[in-house]
This record gives C-alpha cells, sequence and structure tokens, in this order.
C-alpha cells in the first residue's frame, strides 16, 4: 500500500491507496447481481500464490544493491498465468497482486485460455545503467525460474521492461533449463521468437474498441476529438492509430508534461520526437500549449484514452471529467469512487480488461507460434486480433445493457462467470 504522497516523473502516488480493494469491490457487486453465493467466488478474490524475491545487483562502482521482486500468479484455473513484469518505484505487493488479477479477467473477457500473473521489480530503471538492468533482469529470472515456465506462468513485457529484457530473459531461463525455450515469456524480439504485431497490439485493441463505443453511441472516430494520457507503448500507439483514423488527438501527455492544441496535434512528428526515449514532450517545439495532467484529464473532448498508471482518475478529480467516453489504456486508471461519479455524471467508461486486452490476445498468438514452431503474417496477426476484440467488445456490450450495469460491470459479470463455471466443472465448488 502506498502510504505517503510524493512525485515521481509526473505521476503522483496517493496515500493509503491500495489497488487491490478495487478488485475485491468489483468482484463483490458483479458476483451479488450474479446471484453467487460467497462460497462459489470467495477462490477467486484470493492470489494463489505470490512469490518475494531480494535480486542482488553489483552496480557498474562494485557495489552490490538488493531490490524487492515479485512474481503473483492469481488463477490458473483456466490455463497458464500470464502478464507482464513491472521495473518502477511504485512496485509493491499490493499492486502486483491486484493487476495479476486484473489479467485473469482480461483474459476470461476477451475469451483465451490464460489465468491471471503479473511480476516486478521495485526500482527505477532509468537510475539503472544497461548492463546493471541487465545483470538485475538475470538474477531476478534466476530467483523466480521455478515459479515460471510456457506451461506455468508467462510473462512479458510491462512499463519499464522491453522486447530487450524479455530477450534477456528468454536467454537465461533457456540457459538454467540447457535448452531454447521462447514460449516463456511474450513480447520478445521478433528473432528470437516474438510475433509481429505485437508491439502495437494493446493500442491497436484500444483504437479498436474506441471504435467498436463510438459506433454504438452512432459516431464515428473520424472527426473525433481524442486525449490521451501516457505516450509509453500504449498511449504512444493509440495515439498514433487514433490519429490514422482521422480522430483530432489534441491533447498527449508523456512523464514530463502534455501538449495541447485544440485543432488536433501532429502525432506523426511528435511521436518522431519521442522515438527511442532520448526525448521528452517539455522539449517539444511544435505549435502547442503545455499543460498539466490535471488539465488534459479535464478537457471537453470526445473520447479521453487514460493510458498512464493506476489511479489517475479518482475521487479528488472525477468531478472534473468532461469527455464523453473514456476508454482504459492503462490497467486500473480509474478508482472505484471515480467510477461511481462518473456513472452519475453519464460517462462510459469501456474498461481496463476489455479496451486493453489486444496486448494478452497477441501474445497469446506469439506463445500458440512458439509451440508449433510457425509463425503468421501481420496481416494475419492484425486480423484475428480484430476478430477477438470486436467479439469480445460486442458480448460485454450486448450483457451491460441487458442488465443496465456499467460495462465494467459487464466485463466482470462475463469474467466471474466463466471462472466460477470452471470452479463448478472442477468440483472444487
Amino acid at each position: 500500500m502506498w502510504q505517503v504522497f510524493y512525485f515521481m516523473k509526473g505521476r503522483v502516488y496517493m496515500s493509503n491507496y491500495n489497488p487491490y480493494d478495487n478488485v475485491l469491490a468489483t468482484i463483490e457487486n458483479a458476483a451479488k447481481i450474479l446471484g453467487y453465493d460467497q462460497s462459489e467466488y470467495e477462490q477467486i478474490k484470493h492470489p494463489e500464490r505470490a512469490l518475494k524475491v531480494a535480486v542482488t545487483v553489483k552496480m557498474d562502482d562494485g557495489s552490490i544493491k538488493v531490490f524487492d521482486g515479485y512474481r503473483v500468479q492469481h488463477s490458473t484455473l483456466r490455463g497458464p498465468a500470464k502478464g507482464g513484469i513491472r521495473y518502477h518505484p511504485g512496485v509493491n505487493q499490493d499492486e502486483v497482486s491486484a493487476l495479476a488479477a486484473w489479467m485473469t479477467f482480461k483474459c476470461a473477457v476477451v475469451g483465451i485460455p490464460y489465468g491471471g500473473g503479473k511480476g516486478g521489480v521495485t526500482v527505477d530503471p532509468t537510475k539503472l545503467s544497461k548492463g546493471e538492468l541487465q545483470r538485475l533482469t538475470r538474477n531476478y529470472t534466476t530467483m523466480i525460474a521455478s515459479f515460471i515456465g510456457p506451461e506455468i506462468d508467462i510473462p512479458a513485457p510491462d512499463v519499464g521492461t522491453s522486447a530487450e529484457v524479455m530477450g534477456w530473459l528468454v536467454d537465461s531461463y533457456s540457459t538454467l533449463k540447457g535448452h531454447f525455450v521462447p514460449g516463456v515469456v511474450t513480447g520478445k524480439p521478433i528473432i528470437m521468437g516474438g510475433s509481429v504485431g505485437r508491439a502495437e497490439a494493446t493500442g491497436r485493441g484500444v483504437t479498436i474498441t474506441t471504435k467498436n463505443a463510438l459506433r454504438e453511441l452512432d459516431r464515428e472516430l473520424k472527426g473525433a476529438s481524442v486525449a490521451v494520457q501516457g505516450m509509453g507503448n500504449v498511449g504512444g500507439i493509440s495515439a498514433k492509430l487514433i490519429d490514422l483514423e482521422g480522430a483530432k488527438v489534441v491533447a498527449v501527455s508523456d512523464v514530463s508534461t502534455g501538449v495541447y492544441n485544440s485543432n488536433g496535434l501532429n502525432i506523426p512528428e511528435i511521436l518522431d520526437f519521442l522515438a527511442g526515449g532520448k526525448n521528452l514532450l517539455k522539449d517539444y517545439k511544435g505549435a502547442v500549449e503545455f499543460i498539466d495532467n490535471k488539465r488534459l484529464l479535464a478537457l471537453e473532448v470526445d473520447v479521453l484514452v487514460p493510458a498512464a498508471m493506476e489511479n489517475m482518475i479518482n475521487k479528488e478529480n472525477a468531478a472534473d471529467i468532461k469527455a464523453k467516453l473514456i476508454v482504459e489504456g492503462a490497467n486500473g486508471p480509474v478508482t472505484v469512487e471515480a467510477d461511481a461519479i462518473l456513472e452519475q455524471k453519464g460517462i462510459i467508461v469501456v474498461p481496463d480488461i476489455l479496451a486493453n486486452s489486444g496486448g494478452v490476445v497477441v501474445s497469446y498468438f506469439e506463445w500458440v507460434q512458439n509451440l508449433q514452431s510457425y509463425y503468421w503474417t501481420e496481416e494475419v496477426v492484425n486480423g484475428r486480433l480484430e476478430e477477438a476484440m470486436d467479439a469480445a467488445f460486442k458480448s460485454v456490450w450486448e450483457i451491460t445493457n441487458e442488465n443496465k450495469v456499467s460495462m465494467r460491470t459487464g466485463a466482470y459479470l462475463i469474467a466471474i462467470k466463466k471462472l466460477v463455471d470452471v470452479l463448478k466443472q472442477r468440483g472444487t465448488v
């Protein structure tokens, strides 16, 4: 649990906020609507396994530092655990547990045979050299190696990690096993068995979902005004693809600042400027007005895509939101309290476990390709991704309207029913 206020690279972490409380509240709400006794869903409220490790790293100056590392498997009821590895100063047990649970529900909603897992190391990767980062990754892999594997738990990149980091993990794990095991992670370099289309998959899924939601509201993405919070992999790709659809992206932000132009930003130019991670938006020289995240979130736009971190829209700022539609690019960007405020305002929120599931869908495709040693074209990958996202959106939209609930609750109705059905078939409840 975060117990102090602190400001880190443009993000504010709030005192006494436990993201796992969000998970529990949402499970309870959906289970009540489904009419389940507590005994039928109690197991889903608890992670199956949790591992905490001390990751020792020899730094470039010869000193030794020890970093806290975690890997949590929330559920393997429907298949191997699946979820990213995060390198960030805010990583802790509660955050990793919440992210693992969200992965369980995400995989169930989008209909792929995975459970949920997540990992992380409490570290600021920008403060480490490349050599230190590689040693951290290899030592972390050694510490969790017995906990992961293609049939057990399959990591992937997340905040602060990358395809390169996944390549180091594959190499370390394969060395321990004595043979090449590409299926131990997804999101790795293509030359090591990664899938084409994986790097853009989450942002592409956000774009597909935004189009589907607007269509149900008798709107088109073309011409719509959009603000994107966060210009990492998810936010950056979302902004790129939404711009290509003809929308007017009026504001984006990164860890340093936000930029705004009511007539629309030059997204290709901004992405070129940010490419490689060497520049920040605060140094961008285009025709923009610099704004903070508070103002970005409160812009009067058709679509808001929060694609930064958890808890960005909360009880403190939810009343200021003016967007007609929120599509969650990040995991857990809207708190339970904020959800209630947004619902009262009539703002539709497409939940993370639907909106940003494109990454895990294509991760599943990558894993399947690794197991078969047969690789698909990018056209095939993108086509199958769109089919999966369209089907998931349709099912969530229908159950939402049938039960007259929010889209988040509708998504959880689908996910929890699938999990409880598996428990019943196994004879566990």
